[in-house]
């Protein structure tokens, strides 16, 4: 068994899917599935392998030097091997990049569950919006206080754009 085999079998195959985007998960399972299929291929092939006959084919042919030639041939052929190691080197790099992406989005992920999760606290522990006076918001927000001093000292009582985005409100006596 070689290491990549042993080393495949020992993958958390639904951990893992949970952890990656949908789409990663549709390639890696398909990719799973066709690398399933050709190792079953292959090991069909295998077994269908049959010597072939040589001598029956002398028997029957009158030309027996084609026959020698198929068989020095056939006796002559070794399967093309490649080299792969520039491949696989190219795969742990894509491997090495997608784990860090992974991380990192984690990361970000955390995050922001950590920032939304103390507004969640403060939106829970806020006082309902009936209870805050004019004296909670300044403090919220002390530039409010300098905006109304300028308006007023002007003489400025509208809020500019207000009635534009909201509309004038008038009760009808």
């Amino acid at each position: 068994m070689s290491a990549a085999a042993s080393a495949a079998r020992t993958i958390d195959w639904t951990a893992l899917s949970a952890k990656l985007k949908p789409e990663t998960v549709a390639a890696v399972s398909a990719f799973r599935r066709r690398h399933a299929d050709l190792t079953k291929t292959v090991a069909e092939l295998r077994e269908q392998l049959a010597p072939i006959d040589f001598a029956r084919y002398r028997s029957v042919l009158k030309n027996s030097r084609i026959v020698d030639e198929a068989e020095r041939a056939a006796k002559a052929f070794r399967p093309a091997s490649y080299d792969l190691t520039e491949q696989l080197r190219i795969i742990k790099e894509q491997e090495t990049k997608a784990v860090a992406a992974a991380q990192l989005t984690a990361s970000k992920v955390n995050a922001e569950l950590l920032e939304l999760n103390e507004l969640l606290t403060h939106i829970e522990t806020a006082r309902p919006i009936e209870q805050l006076t004019t004296e909670d918001v300044v403090k919220a927000l002390p530039e409010i206080d300098t905006t109304v001093e300028k308006m007023s000292k002007r003489g400025q009582w509208r809020v500019p754009g207000y009635y534009e985005k909201f509309g004038e409100f008038i009760v009808g006596f």
